[in-house]
């Protein structure tokens, strides 16, 4: 049995993970896969991939894109989730703010520099024609480090997974004021160099089986309460999300990949468009 860690958020996207690994599917295939999950999110996992405290890993497209770019030594070797990810934005919920264009002067608050709450801040204001050198950053961690933070009476919006906030939206701790969805698909499997050198071998087995896992999700019975039931969602929200949502099967585009890095370029956030190579693993 050959061990592989793994990370990804705590969030309802992966737990099609969650069940194969339940179901010992890749155990079958010889492989005991070790999930940690990492709530602060995107900002802390390439930083795990770069010390190598991980082999594998769940992460926002944007947020890897941008690290590989700046020297991680890591691939990304796949498409998860093909759509785009709908990030929510977010004040306190007894602020007197209600519209999105009153945000522009206010701080936003951020797991950390390099997260997806950190860049889609960034792009969202630009898509807003902001000035994007103006934005001010609150630290806060995680999600709970916001839920903390903007209750105690901070002015800063924060940006999450709509979904994800959706329950502390209905429980009177955030308000919503709009949505900003992801230009691009949102989340793919990124693995270290190291792993792709010593064991190239065990990439395939675990991508396909958690490809026929995504592939058949929706099929599943009683997927959706399931998924309700597990992370603490209203069954019309999942049934919302699942709507929206396509998982995919195949490698990042490099259409796709030059788009992002495009972006990120001209909000100076990388130094310049690199070759696909450097970025995607091909066998």
């Amino acid at each position: 049995m050959k061990t592989v860690r793994i990370i990804g958020v705590p969030e309802h996207f992966n737990l099609p993970w969650h069940l194969a690994m339940e179901e010992g599917a890749f155990e079958d295939r010889g492989i005991e896969l070790q999930w940690s999950d990492v709530p602060e999110g995107t900002g802390k996992m390439v930083q795990m991939l770069q010390e190598d405290q991980t082999d594998l890993a769940i992460i926002l497209t944007e947020g890897i894109i941008k690290s590989i770019s700046q020297g991680n030594p890591s691939k990304i070797v796949q498409q998860y989730v093909a759509s785009p990810l709908l990030w929510g934005i977010h004040v306190a919920a007894e602020s007197k703010r209600e519209s999105v264009t009153e945000l522009e002067p206010d701080p936003v608050a951020i797991s950390r520099m390099g997260s997806g709450s950190h860049l889609m801040a960034v792009v969202h204001a630009q898509n807003r024609d902001w000035d994007t050198t103006r934005l001010h950053f609150e630290i806060v961690h995680n999600l709970e480090g916001a839920i903390t933070r903007l209750s105690k009476g901070s002015n800063a919006y924060f940006m999450w997974e709509h979904y994800t906030t959706k329950p502390w939206v209905d429980k009177g701790v955030f308000k919503r004021l709009g949505d900003c969805p992801t230009p691009w698909p949102c989340f793919v499997i990124a693995a270290t160099d190291k792993f792709l050198s010593e064991h190239q071998n065990l990439l395939k087995p675990i991508l396909q089986t958690i490809n026929t896992y995504t592939f058949e999700f929706k099929q599943i019975p009683s997927i959706d309460r399931t998924l309700a039931n597990r992370y603490g969602q209203k069954l019309e929200d999942i049934q919302e999300w699942l709507g929206t949502t396509t998982w995919g099967q195949q490698q990042l585009s490099k259409d796709t990949l030059n788009e992002v890095q495009e972006r990120l370029q001209s909000l100076q956030l990388v130094d310049g468009i690199k070759k696909p190579e450097i970025f995607l693993y091909h066998w």
